[in-house]
């Protein structure tokens, strides 16, 4: 029984496991946006044709068919000879670092985001079993911390938040906690996700009466929802909190420390991912964290 091995043994195994699925979430991170894209110009090009395909326009020698493009095929290549990755060199951090982060075949660098991403979702992966040992709660954790990982990295390059990702771990969240109440009861996790989605939209629209733009998207509001399905109601108001003290650190490190053009907008998404992963961990001490700093014992007294 995995509930029966030494403590080590399973956070080596959570940190390895971890590693394995977050080389596989890079591949997300890399062909979903790119997928929506073309499944975009797809609906875009049947909406401007009315539907009705005509059977002029199909594939031929001077107009192929766009080769096949998923998550799974063509397999990964370097992207500047085509060298086609093998799996000795695709073992999650040891593959860059014996290839001392260079291709095999023309010597180009490898963007250090690849091993990045392996070694964050491996030691999440090993702070959520840490924290919640061999149980039911550990593995929903885990597979949360992959979703909130693959969100994070798309809304930071592409400022997206993929439904294909935030819808099925919507739903996710309500079935786990309504069949096992792992992190609330069914109430809470329904009333989470109609409070989260609500309380962001009804910033936007304040922001927007008021200035005339846009301050967010869409997609953050359904990161929002998402996460209150998982954690309930009560957990929004400190997600929100936290997730504004969070951005406002990093924002204000990347102003400070890379010189981040500030008229280039910085995505929310990873700042509610990061607060709402740091909520799940510890919702009851964040909770008491918050109400501190809302009314702190001596203002009380």
């Amino acid at each position: 029984m995995i509930s029966e091995l030494p403590q080590t043994v399973l956070l080596v195994i959570a940190g390895l496991f971890g590693m394995t699925v977050g080389s596989f979430l890079n591949v997300v991170i890399a062909r979903l946006p790119v997928m929506l894209d073309r499944e975009w110009r797809e609906n875009l090009a049947a909406f401007e044709a009315d539907g009705a395909p005509d059977p002029t326009d199909a594939p031929t020698d001077s107009h192929p068919a766009e080769p096949k493009f998923n998550l799974m095929v063509p397999r990964s290549t370097c992207p500047t000879c085509g060298h086609m990755i093998t799996a000795l060199e695709n073992i999650p951090v040891i593959s860059y670092l014996c290839l001392r982060g260079r291709c095999s075949g023309c010597q180009s660098p490898i963007s250090a985001r690849y091993p990045v991403v392996e070694l964050l979702t491996g030691l999440a992966c090993v702070i959520v079993v840490w924290c919640f040992g061999p149980t039911w709660t550990a593995l929903a954790g885990i597979a949360l911390t992959f979703a909130l990982v693959a969100l994070s990295y798309i809304d930071f390059d592409h400022q997206i938040l993929p439904d294909n990702i935030t819808l099925p771990f919507l739903w996710i969240g309500l079935l786990i906690n309504m069949y096992w109440a792992i992190f609330t009861d069914l109430q809470s996790a329904v009333l989470g996700a109609v409070a989260g989605y609500l309380i962001l939209w009804c910033v936007y629209q304040a922001f927007k009466l008021v200035t005339g733009k846009e301050g967010m998207g869409y997609g953050d509001f359904k990161l929002l929802a998402m996460l209150g399905a998982w954690l309930g109601w009560s957990a929004l108001p400190g997600i929100v909190f936290l997730s504004s003290i969070v951005g406002a650190v990093i924002g204000i490190s990347l102003i400070a420390f890379r010189g981040h053009d500030r008229t280039i907008p910085i995505p929310f998404g990873p700042y509610l991912a990061i607060a709402g992963w740091l909520w799940m961990l510890s919702g009851d001490q964040m909770a008491a964290w918050y109400m501190n700093f809302l009314a702190p014992p001596e203002l009380v007294q």
